[in-house]
């Protein structure tokens, strides 16, 4: 079941305040200066516009503007149309705190003061006395500002969280990344060692060898018995490189991706490499930048609790497959990311796949080299 985020309850919470207030309204509809089915319907249309304002997903920009402004609009008809149901006014501080999440904060504020010169416009045949007026339009001025506040503070804390997660996770590839090319160093290094060392070692072998063909009794066994010694080193140097080289690629490969995934707030990372998985020191790479990626996009738009991530051969193909717990998305459109992902498995000959029907699923190949 996909995890429902905090923030997510309190704007349901507050639209059930608001509907609450509306069926209030309905129950003692003498104040209306609209028929009551007339004032229901929109009354409805208000709660379905905020509704669908905070349904719509942040790639829609546009959406998300136009069913704002309807909620807007709609929320001064109500209050107007109603201006005896003072509760009413809660209507518009909710909507105004919603347009934290589309609008920048100036216009957000500038929805709140409009809202409240609504208020004030609707209230002021009610009220004789032009200070209470005063006091009341502004006390709901402050109400409009501080809610668009909190609100907008909240999400720039949950905005430097998912940027901090997603530093992180770069940070971890990139340190991945930096140990596999000081491997690769090493081992170029200690491949030159070993042609310079054995390479002299193997010519002075020869050449013992050469000088005891070419001589007799104990001179010969002198040459001989340095050849020996030589060859004896020989051996030690070798099993000494062969020592430092011997890893186990599968097991470095999954720590390395475990790394990647380690820590990520709210998010519990599950990877799995199969037996028999020995990628070069290019698909290592694609692989590590692939979960890198996956990882980042995971906290940046999934909502997902877990991810589960598994590397496995599938008949001479190195297989990434992984699916998270997520809201997925019916339509997915790769972004630079998972387009840069794709190419770089098509130019190691493979490629990559995206699905968002139940969560969110990449599948990514390259066959074995």
């Amino acid at each position: 079941m996909r995890r429902v985020p905090l923030e997510a309850w309190s704007g349901f919470a507050m639209l059930a305040v608001c509907v609450a207030i509306g069926v209030f309204v309905v129950s003692s509809p003498a104040g209306l200066r609209v028929p009551t089915a007339a004032w229901v319907l929109l009354f409805t249309m208000t709660i379905a516009a905020v509704l669908t304002t905070a349904l719509v997903e942040d790639s829609r920009p546009s959406l998300q503007r136009a069913t704002y402004a309807a909620a807007v609009v709609l929320g001064w008809c109500v209050l107007l149309t109603a201006p005896e149901a003072e509760p009413l006014a809660i209507l518009l501080v909710v909507i105004a705190a919603f347009g934290s999440s589309v609008l920048p904060l100036r216009a957000v504020l500038g929805v709140a003061l409009v809202n409240t010169a609504v208020i004030g416009a609707a209230w002021s045949d009610r009220m004789d006395d032009p200070s209470s007026w005063a006091f009341v339009v502004g006390m709901y001025l402050l109400i409009h500002v501080s809610a668009v506040l909190s609100v907008t503070a909240i999400l720039q804390e949950q905005r430097m969280r998912r940027e901090l997660a997603e530093a992180h996770v770069e940070l971890q590839a990139a340190g991945v990344l930096l140990e596999e090319s000081a491997r690769t160093a090493e081992r170029l290094r200690i491949s030159r060692d070993l042609h310079d060392l054995i390479g002299h070692q193997l010519t002075v072998l020869t050449l013992e060898l050469e000088a005891a063909r070419h001589r007799e009794g104990d001179r010969a066994r002198e040459h001989v018995e340095q050849a020996g010694r030589v060859a004896r080193d020989l051996l030690a140097d070798v099993r000494s490189t062969v020592e430092a080289l011997r890893t186990d690629p599968r097991e470095g490969l999954a720590a390395s991706l475990v790394r990647i995934g380690a820590d990520a707030p709210g998010l519990d990372v599950a990877v799995e490499v199969a037996d028999g998985v020995r990628p070069d020191e290019e698909q290592a790479e694609a692989l590590v930048r692939a979960v890198k990626e996956i990882v980042t996009n995971t906290l940046r738009h999934a909502d997902a609790r877990e991810l589960w991530i598994d590397l496995v051969l599938d008949r001479g193909t190195i297989r990434l497959t992984a699916a998270d717990d997520g809201r997925g998305a019916a339509d997915p459109r790769p972004g630079n990311g998972l387009t840069g992902m794709r190419e770089r498995f098509e130019a190691l000959g493979g490629g990559a796949a995206f699905d968002g029907d139940d969560g969110f699923r990449v599948s990514a190949w390259t066959p074995v080299r």
